[in-house]
């Protein structure tokens, strides 16, 4: 009995002693401060790519989606996230124990993504993005998915009756610009996609995937163009044609409260 009780002492002389010891306070105030700290970030993006070649010493895990790193960093996993903006208010949204960092990096343009030597349908793709901007339709978009107080109001956007097919791969997982509501895959990419495929006379099916596989199902004509919030980069521009930019953003940080 004595050596039971000696034994319960050291388990929980332990226990605490490791508890105390996981309760260091992370402060992350600027970029600067993710040095040597543990970050979430989305599979192939821009924000696992900033942080591979800006962070000294970073512990990256890649997730699936932001979703799945917020509670990563809810519950203490990691240290912090980094991914875009937008979707980064929703996440803080969603969760109360989290927030951002008021501190942004360089801005990033997002653009819709073909095959490479698909003229025929970067080409209009442009011209419904020229279009869209010119006409209003644009600014309509903008507010519906991104209003100042937040509560979105889903477009409708009717498709052309068409027995051809215009095929639009994403990654439902990135909100305002894609996610899923009941069965159907919604947000601003969404309805830019509908409006993309009626230019160009055919009906939209949106294909959703994970999105360090959009750029593979592209080049083996899984599907005919990308729109899923992609930032066109130097390096993406050397497997795929991107169009005009469509958006600006920028990548935030997120921490605990």
């Amino acid at each position: 009995m004595r050596k039971s009780i000696i034994g319960l002492f050291l388990t929980a002389s332990i226990f605490l002693s490791f508890s105390c010891g996981n309760k260091k306070t992370v402060v992350i105030n600027t970029a600067a401060d993710l040095e040597g700290k543990k970050i979430g970030v989305q599979a192939g993006t821009t924000g696992e790519l900033y942080v591979q070649d800006e962070v000294k010493d970073a512990k990256i895990e890649s997730f699936k989606n932001g979703i799945d790193a917020s509670l990563a960093l809810a519950n203490g996993s990691i240290d912090a996230i980094v991914i875009d903006e937008l979707p980064a208010k929703e996440i803080v949204k969603r969760n109360q124990k989290l927030t951002i960092v008021n501190d942004k990096f360089a801005s990033e343009e997002y653009a819709i993504a073909v095959k490479k030597g698909n003229s025929e349908l970067l080409a209009s793709i442009n011209a419904t993005i020229a279009k869209i901007k010119e006409d209003g339709t644009y600014d309509s978009l903008i507010n519906a998915y991104m209003p100042v107080d937040g509560n979105i109001t889903i477009p409708s956007v009717e498709l052309i009756d068409s027995q051809d097919v215009l095929k639009m791969g994403t990654n439902a997982a990135f909100p305002p610009f894609e996610y899923v509501e009941g069965s159907d895959v919604v947000g601003f990419d969404a309805s830019l996609g509908a409006i993309v495929a009626n230019n160009y006379g055919k009906k939209l099916k949106i294909v959703d995937m994970a999105f360090d596989g959009l750029i593979a199902a592209l080049q083996s004509n899984a599907i005919d163009f990308i729109a899923a919030g992609m930032t066109a980069t130097d390096e993406r521009r050397q497997n795929v044609d991107f169009s005009e930019p469509y958006y600006t953003s920028n990548q935030v940080i997120i921490i605990r409260k």
